[in-house]
């Protein structure tokens, strides 16, 4: 086995760890969500880009973004800034970018000729992703060497699930009445303008914010497991395309990601067609928030009780079981008449809540699953390579969002979607978009249950053998060094 040092003297893991380690999901959310959920509006109703000129913006940036994982990745392997740890500098150099480059996108650059908005926007945004890169890449690669124990890295996964939904919920919840004032238009109507001077000063406080929490997890969070590599050393494009073939060489990792795209696709990427059940099947979009009760509350139980669950069932076990469940029950409702009334509604809330129960389990224990996938190809290799590795499954969560707006705009335009403001929608359109919507999260919720159950190969004795052999092997390290005295 793979050589690997740990130092008995080290605090040990509890609360502090959890705490710290939400704080960096945390900190990497609230940028993320400002620029997630308020750029495009920013640059197309403030700045005045063309919609077709910042779709190509985004196709260029999302390449670029691609690019800069792997090589990121591979750049935190190799290259140390600091000499205690291997991961932490990295956060607080991005952390630091993060805070410049967030602000720089919301600059008001409207006096700009139009070809300088469109650099503007473009530079501001493909530097912005280099700088998230260069935070959350060795911040999910910290995740494997904070504690080998299952159980830990189980708790990591829930408590980085809490840090990354606080964000989202106070940017929905606090910035609307920010940066959204109610107008006139010409013809005497009441509309909803979006301020878009008020973005800046919001980037920079957010951004502050993202910073201190960033810094909280590098204080508050302790390395325990030390990796060295034991076997050829290398660097550059050797060791480049090395972490390539670590990566699709490890059947789990393969797993792993293969029911990621699964579940980003198709569950995270197709939220906007819950919103146009509501105008379209139920013709009621003040009813939207009700839906987030089929989202928020099987993570909330997930949450409390998942790291029982995963220590008597395995990550592999559980969430196959979950999926297979939510599989089958949101198959049934599908075949369940739903009228559109309050009836229907509570019956499409159930199933929004059964569907959403197996990803939620899915999703709040992936980075631990992701995390043991590094653990066995540092086992097999000797080589650590935890940011690579990290680095290329982020690009593949990212690829999976764009297939996902992609089966969306498909099965839009198979059941017959006609685009344009005010449109008139084809007769039965509305049972037809609460049906499609609810076949692509069983199919997602399906395809996450076959890549686990058959692809992903880490059960639960080889989850819990990873901290037994460890100790194992330091207890046999001590008696040599004794002997050797």
């Amino acid at each position: 086995m793979a050589k690997k040092e740990q130092t008995t003297a080290l605090r040990p893991f509890g609360m502090r760890d959890k705490i710290g380690y939400a704080m960096g999901d945390m900190g990497c959310g609230f940028s993320f969500q400002i620029v997630a959920t308020f750029m495009q509006l920013f640059y197309l109703q403030y700045i005045g880009i063309k919609a077709t000129d910042y779709a190509v913006i985004i196709l260029i940036s999302k390449l670029w973004d691609a690019i800069n994982d792997v090589l990121i990745g591979n750049l935190v392997d190799t290259k140390r800034i600091g000499k205690k740890s291997k991961y932490k500098p990295w956060i607080l150099v991005g952390g630091i970018g993060l805070v410049f480059l967030t602000v720089m996108i919301f600059v008001p650059v409207t006096a700009f000729p139009y070809w300088g908005k469109y650099a503007w926007c473009l530079l501001s945004y493909c530097l912005w992703s280099v700088a998230y890169t260069m935070v959350n890449v060795p911040y999910g690669s910290l995740h494997s060497v904070i504690s080998d124990v299952p159980e830990h890295r189980t708790a990591l996964s829930t408590f980085r699930s809490i840090g990354a939904s606080l964000p989202a919920v106070v940017i929905m919840i606090a910035l609307p009445s920010i940066v959204y004032n109610e107008t006139t238009n010409a013809a005497g109507e009441k509309v909803q303008t979006l301020k878009g001077a008020t973005l800046l000063p919001v980037a920079i406080v957010l951004s502050l914010v993202a910073l201190l929490a960033l810094w909280g997890t590098t204080r508050l969070v302790t390395e325990r497991v030390k990796r060295e590599d034991i076997g050829e050393k290398v660097t550059g494009i050797k060791a480049f395309f090395g972490a390539f073939k670590a990566f699709f060489t490890n059947r789990a990792m393969v797993g792993c990601t293969l029911a990621t795209v699964a579940s980003v696709a198709l569950f995270n990427s197709t939220m906007s067609l819950n919103n146009m059940v509501f105008q379209y099947f139920f013709n009621d979009t003040k009813k939207i928030p009700l839906a987030m009760v089929g989202s928020y509350a099987p993570m909330i139980l997930v949450m409390i009780f998942m790291g029982k669950l995963a220590s008597r069932f395995g990550k592999k076990n559980l969430v196959a079981i979950s999926t297979l469940i939510s599989s089958i029950g949101g198959l049934v409702f599908i075949f369940i008449p739903m009228q559109a009334n309050m009836t229907g509604m509570v019956l499409y809330i159930i199933a929004l809540m059964l569907l959403n129960s197996g990803n939620c389990v899915f999703q709040i224990s992936v980075w631990a699953i992701v995390a043991d996938c590094i653990e066995v190809s540092y086992r097999k290799t000797g080589k650590a390579e935890e940011g690579s590795l990290y680095a290329l499954y982020s690009f593949f969560r990212k690829l999976s969002q764009g297939i996902g707006q992609a089966i969306v705009s498909l099965g839009l335009t198979a059941i017959g979607f006609v685009e344009g403001e005010n449109a008139v929608q084809p007769e039965g359109f509305g049972p037809k978009i609460k049906s499609l919507y609810m076949i692509i999260l069983v199919v997602g919720s399906f395809i996450t249950f076959l890549c686990m159950q058959f692809i992903y190969n880490i059960d639960k004795k080889t989850e819990q053998s990873f901290g037994e052999e460890i100790d194992a092997n330091e207890e046999a390290l001590a008696l040599n060094e004794m002997f050797e005295d």
